[in-house]
């Protein structure tokens, strides 16, 4: 059953709709339980869709991508932004390549501990074990990589010294996205800004890959910074997972409402019992003493 809002949650409600441009189920145990944050998280996550450095559809595929991703996985979140996007008039080819740009995240795996292993193995004086010259196949591969892509890293040298087929299992997973181009080059690689800056991956060696990229292909000071704020917003799941499951635990399927203004009458009936309770009590009126009956004479015989 759905809780009675008092008017300024009401309000609350209207304003958040009229900043942010939808309103989510997600949201309504935190308009009960704490109006306020709910208010300042508002004016937070509606300040980068002011500045109108990106396009709504592009700002809700960022969304998409984040909340799909293999270190947050935020399935409630996915699907609000999921509506939003197709209301921005976004195709499901455009979502299978975002989330395509996001399934190759786990290869930061690599990225950053094979490095680190040959750093380790070179101190120990085991260099020679992990320092390896191409053969012409990855040669070949990475000539490929980087042609596909636009772009190599010293983070892949070690992969593919180390281990040429996985190294090519990876170009074939992660160069669709490259060879397709449903999305422009440029919102590509803002994608994969947001992923890897995003508060559930923060990784750095990656980001810079993409800052590159971006800026390569046009991408202005705005439209990066715009990225990095729409990103941050995902810290709020923090609430809109924690406070259904708050409630779960305390045996509540909906935040209590809040208490409703009492009306005048309901306001005059406490005045009027306390009135009652001053005014000193009324003496009973006393009864007028009956007479007695009189007397009936003697009837003559």
């Amino acid at each position: 059953m759905a809780q009675q809002l008092d008017a300024r949650r009401i309000k609350l409600k209207e304003d958040f709709i009229k900043a942010r441009g939808y309103w989510a189920s997600l949201w309504d145990n935190v308009l009960l339980l704490d109006p306020e944050f709910l208010e300042a998280y508002m004016y937070y996550s509606a300040a980068p869709l002011k500045t109108g450095a990106l396009e709504p559809k592009v700002k809700e595929l960022i969304f998409i991508a984040i909340d799909a991703s293999t270190t947050h996985q935020h399935y409630q979140g996915l699907k609000v932004h999921l509506g939003n996007a197709k209301r921005y008039g976004a195709t499901q080819e455009e979502i299978m390549e975002v989330y395509q740009i996001a399934s190759v995240q786990g290869i930061h795996t690599l990225m950053l501990g094979v490095p680190l292993m040959i750093e380790e193995m070179k101190g120990m004086g085991r260099g020679s074990e992990v320092q390896r010259q191409l053969t012409p196949r990855q040669v070949e591969l990475k000539q490929r990589f980087t042609e596909t892509t636009g772009h190599w890293s010293h983070l892949l040298d070690g992969i593919l010294q180390l281990t040429p087929d996985f190294f090519e299992s990876y170009l074939g997973l992660s160069t669709p996205p490259y060879k397709n181009q449903v999305l422009p080059p440029k919102v590509r690689e803002l994608i994969y800004i947001a992923i890897a800056s995003s508060s559930t991956s923060l990784y750095g060696p990656d980001l810079r890959i993409h800052i590159k990229q971006a800026l390569k292909h046009g991408a202005t000071i705005e439209e990066i910074m715009e990225t990095y704020m729409c990103t941050s917003v995902l810290g709020i799941h923090a609430l809109t997972l924690g406070v259904p499951a708050m409630l779960e635990v305390w045996g509540q399927s909906n935040a209590p409402a809040p208490p409703a203004k009492a009306s005048a009458k309901a306001k005059s009936a406490p005045a009027k019992k306390a009135a009652a309770k001053k005014a000193p009590a009324k003496k009973p009126a006393k009864k007028a003493a009956k007479k007695p009956p009189a007397k009936k004479g003697k009837k003559k015989k």
